[in-house]
């Protein structure tokens, strides 16, 4: 059983988040349409259930998201949340009807967005003109906490180098200054792959990192040394994902989703396997796969997704159940999980 209420501080800075977070690409339309009303009830249920951190980007919903998690916000005192948003895109207005499809690599997994183009802009001009557009799509005085989104070769493939460089001289230096100005009061990277947040602290000084999916009870790789480094250097996670976009929700179900694609046979059966630990047990797995991360020293928080305000509280009910240590240590023994992973 987790507590929303023992607050974590992010790197060294004083930004104190709680350990459950709220993700807001589901309200950019992800998959499938939210209800304008049903988004703002689902952003007040989490707030009024004790959750303080709100991560949002402009890629989701291309722009959607921004404005809706800031309409639902805006009524709430501004020191009595963190916000959290990203740099590294631009949105530009296409006007075309019906709007371009992108790859799903590029973002093109949400529907009825609004009428903006995703351009990738990691420069010194872009990234301040990224979180002014942020400011304004929010209506916000302040953003806490700017990402670097999506800095990674599965996103860039074979420009990825020359991104990196446009982050170094770029990205940096801007978020740097908007740290210095105020502005904000922490900077990190939002990527799906733990190497790529390696590459980033070998050409800066980071206070966080959101790493969607990376380190889930399907996925420790980050055990072997982007964890470590972590925690020794003082950077926090943001683990985002951490039903690795739906499988360790839904469990092995015919339709389940792994990293945003129908799930493998393969994932599928180990996720079966853990269902039937869960079982013997009496532990529902998305609360287990919810607690897993937060058991890690350089896990700060986990942000899932709601879109409706049953599916907020149940993410509360699921951080607060209570889950026996045997549950954890037959995981281990069974190598569902590996034997250097935390638990309680």
């Amino acid at each position: 059983m987790i507590s929303l209420g023992d607050l974590r501080r992010i790197g060294t800075t004083d930004v104190a988040v709680s350990p459950l977070g709220f993700g807001g690409n589901v309200l950019g339309n992800l998959y499938d349409t939210v209800e304008e009303g049903a988004a703002l009830d689902t952003v007040a249920a989490a707030y009024e259930s004790g959750v303080r951190l709100f991560d949002t980007a402009p890629l989701y919903g291309h722009g959607l998201s921004e404005h809706r998690i800031g309409t639902a916000l805006r009524r709430y005192p501004r020191d009595g949340f963190v916000l959290s948003s990203k740099v590294g895109r631009l949105l530009k207005p296409h006007g075309k009807v019906p709007p371009p499809r992108l790859d799903p690599s590029q973002g093109g997994i949400f529907t009825g967005e609004l009428p903006f183009q995703p351009v990738f802009d990691y420069s010194y001009d872009g990234t301040i003109r990224s979180v002014e557009d942020s400011l304004q799509r929010l209506g916000m005085n302040r953003i806490d906490m700017v990402l670097i989104h999506d800095a990674d070769m599965w996103t860039h493939g074979d420009s990825y180098e020359a991104r990196l460089e446009e982050v170094r001289t770029g990205a940096l230096p801007a978020l740097r200054r908007l740290k210095e100005d105020g502005v904000i009061r922490a900077f990190g990277a939002g990527v799906n792959q733990a190497e790529a947040c390696e590459r980033l602290m070998d050409i800066g000084r980071f206070d966080c990192f959101l790493l969607a999916g990376r380190y889930t009870l399907l996925e420790q790789g980050g055990l072997d040394r982007f964890l470590p480094r972590c925690a020794a250097e003082q950077v926090s996670i943001i683990l985002g994902a951490p039903f690795n976009s739906g499988i360790l929700a839904t469990g092995a179900t015919g339709d389940a989703r792994y990293n945003y694609l129908p799930a493998p046979p393969e994932v599928k059966r180990r996720v079966a396997a853990i269902e039937e630990v869960c079982r013997r047990h009496g532990v529902s797995l998305p609360a287990a796969a919810l607690q897993f991360p937060l058991f890690h020293p350089a896990v700060t928080t986990v942000i899932p997704g709601s879109k409706s305000r049953a599916e907020a509280e149940r993410n509360v009910a699921l951080m607060t159940e209570a889950i026996p240590p045997e549950f954890w240590r037959e995981l281990r023994t069974s190598d569902l999980i590996r034997s250097d992973a935390p638990i309680p």
